[in-house]
């Protein structure tokens, strides 16, 4: 099943970027930072593929991925920033989520943002989605963007630069990304289990004690 979505990613990215360019780098990168899983470990490696043919530079490649990055990111910033807040503050109670919360995300991102766009931009999964909390914790737009680039162009850089090297055989570079993937993924669940149950167990206690 996985191996089937890979193939046609794959040909959708394949037709993206041969039919529009840098443009289509632009978009398709645009489009995985809009919270929409669409691999960059796909989209860029070919990109550099490219770049070993002659077609794209390694610098505008790398720079046309950052650039869909931040693209991406106002849609995915902008819903969590108007509808994404309002929407955790009046439900988020369902899903163990307090106003206490929202209050230590605010003040992360005030202290943190910077660092943690950055990072977050470096690390698979994580960095599909990190938009979104950032919009909810309304972290200042000018920091969110310029980290979001920051963080963006060496992580399309590496992966361009990777699929150059690879040629033809780019696509190789695709199992040593999917184990990065499901260490990430496992560090992720355990966190969200660790939060699920450290608020459960906090609840539980206020409803004893009340």
């Amino acid at each position: 099943m996985i191996e089937q979505l890979f193939a046609l990613a794959f040909q959708f990215i394949h037709w993206v970027i041969s039919g529009m360019g840098y443009a289509g780098i632009v978009l398709l990168m645009g489009i995985e930072s809009a919270c929409i899983p669409l691999p960059s470990e796909l989209i860029m490696p070919f990109a550099g593929y490219l770049v070993s043919t002659g077609q794209f530079t390694l610098i505008f490649a790398a720079t046309a991925g950052a650039l869909g990055c931040n693209l991406g990111s106002v849609l995915a910033y902008e819903i969590g920033y108007h509808g994404g807040r309002p929407m955790v503050e009046r439900y988020g109670k369902y899903v163990l989520m307090s106003k206490h919360d929202i209050e230590l995300a605010d003040s992360f991102f005030k202290r943190f943002g910077g660092g943690a766009i950055f990072l977050g931009r470096l690390l698979p999964i994580v960095r599909t989605f990190i938009a979104l909390p950032a919009g909810i914790a309304r972290m200042p737009r000018v920091p969110f963007h310029i980290s979001t680039f920051l963080g963006s162009w060496p992580w399309c850089f590496g992966l361009a630069y990777a699929g150059m090297k690879m040629g033809e055989h780019w696509m190789d570079i695709k199992p040593y990304f999917l184990k990065f993937k499901e260490v990430v993924l496992l560090a992720l669940i355990i966190g969200f289990v660790w939060f699920m149950w450290t608020h459960w167990k906090n609840r539980v206690g206020a409803t004893a004690n009340s």
